[in-house]
């Protein structure tokens, strides 16, 4: 184990801080948005820790980060669930401590990897989860923790903010108890969610909160943005039902070509409403809508675009490791590109065949192949996959290919 290499801060170098505040700018000016200066301001620099490396905005957060998932074990039992059942790992199976410290030192090695994602399952299940962070803040890397909030006290979350955590992202599905405890299938869920958030924010660690999407809570997707906004979370991120893990279980429920294009729209008109920066997530569409809605088809501004938002970040900076060690390009895209107990995470990293594909957009089939919003979408890889059993078909939910050209 090397704690002495460390990796350089989120700040560093400062190109990097212009390039995500830029981002930020340019999408506010996509949506006409009259809190502007508010969001930036309020909560765009605060999320700029959690973009350590990241050169713009993608699908699932900002790009450029690793995300390890410590744990399949937990203490709720989700519907939508994709960690239960993608890798068949268990608790006898998962990265030892060790291990998963020679994973960070790996990490340490790629360049563009400042930020680090840890998540489960609970990954405050794990009796080595302080341990972890600790190694990680020696490291120097900037950190963020997704969690159901269930285990969080007060303590918990000054523990938390000694150790360096920049980001925590708490779960919530739904804008009321009893929907949200049904999804979560765990009474007392929604309780514990926004005590948790309170804890957090009372120990000064930015909050993030992470929706899912299907055709059980679409209905309610509004009302959950404005209440993500009324508990001051600085980003939410809105996933959508990709039908992976326990998900598959439900795959009739995910959002179709229409219902995507709503809820996209939803997210943009609410955006204009609230300070919570929002972030679609197997919604790369998002960008592209809005560059289209905004004439913007060729030229300068679209050059621009390109630099800034990413679209489907699967294997393109963002990368996903199982609690047995399997590298992922995503959560929601389940094939496994090597293992770390058996090739050195960089080689799998650089090397491998799917990664590399989907580095190269031009490997992409069918609509997303073809499009003109290619560099800034892409197409949900996980979605393709799922549907398809193909991860470079086009998205079978893009409303893009319907609009005139």
């Amino acid at each position: 184990m090397n704690t002495k290499k460390s990796v350089r801060p989120w700040w560093s170098p400062p190109s990097l801080v212009f390039r995500q505040t830029l981002s930020l700018l340019y999408l506010a000016l996509l949506l006409g948005w009259r809190k502007m200066p508010v969001w930036v301001i309020k909560y765009g620099f605060s999320c700029l820790p959690g973009a350590s490396g990241a050169k713009g905005m993608g699908c699932i957060g900002f790009p450029s980060h690793p995300v390890i998932e410590l744990t399949d074990q937990c203490n709720f039992s989700c519907i939508h669930c994709h960690a239960t059942g993608c890798s068949g790992s268990d608790e006898q199976n998962q990265l030892t401590t060790t291990e998963i410290f020679t994973l960070l030192d790996n990490l340490a090695e790629v360049p563009q990897f400042r930020m680090v994602a840890f998540t489960g399952g609970e990954p405050f299940l794990r009796n080595d989860l302080f341990s972890i962070l600790n190694y990680a803040q020696k490291l120097g890397f900037s950190q963020t923790i997704a969690t159901n909030g269930s285990l969080i006290t007060k303590e918990i979350a000054q523990k938390l903010k000694d150790l360096g955590v920049a980001i925590v992202a708490i779960s919530i599905d739904a804008p009321d108890e009893e929907l949200h405890d049904r999804i979560r299938r765990t009474p007392g869920a929604f309780k514990g969610a926004k005590e948790a958030i309170s804890h957090i924010r009372a120990a000064g660690i930015p909050v993030h909160i992470n929706c899912t999407i299907a055709a059980y809570n679409a209905a309610y997707s509004r009302d959950l943005i404005s209440l993500t906004d009324e508990l001051k979370a600085a980003i939410c991120i809105v996933y959508q039902l990709v039908p992976v893990g326990r998900g598959r279980e439900i795959a009739e429920l995910k959002l179709d070509t229409e219902k995507n294009q709503q809820l996209l729209q939803e997210i943009s008109e609410s955006q204009r409403e609230v300070t919570t920066v929002i972030e679609p997530v197997a919604g790369p569409q998002y960008w592209a809508n809005l560059l289209f809605k905004a004439g913007i088809r060729k030229g300068i501004l679209l050059s621009i675009a390109e630099h800034l938002f990413f679209g489907c970040s699967a294997g393109r900076g963002f990368i996903y490791i199982k609690p047995n060690g399997d590298v992922l390009p995503c959560p929601f895209l389940p094939i496994t590109c090597g293992n770390i107990r058996e090739t050195p995470f960089k080689e799998i990293y650089e090397n491998s065949p799917v990664l590399k594909a989907l580095r190269s957009r031009d490997a992409l089939k069918g609509a997303c192949g073809a499009c003109r919003y290619q560099s800034v979408c892409g197409g949900c890889r996980g979605r393709a996959y799922a549907v398809t059993g193909n991860y470079l078909d086009e998205d079978p939910a893009c409303f893009l290919r319907e609009q005139e050209p």
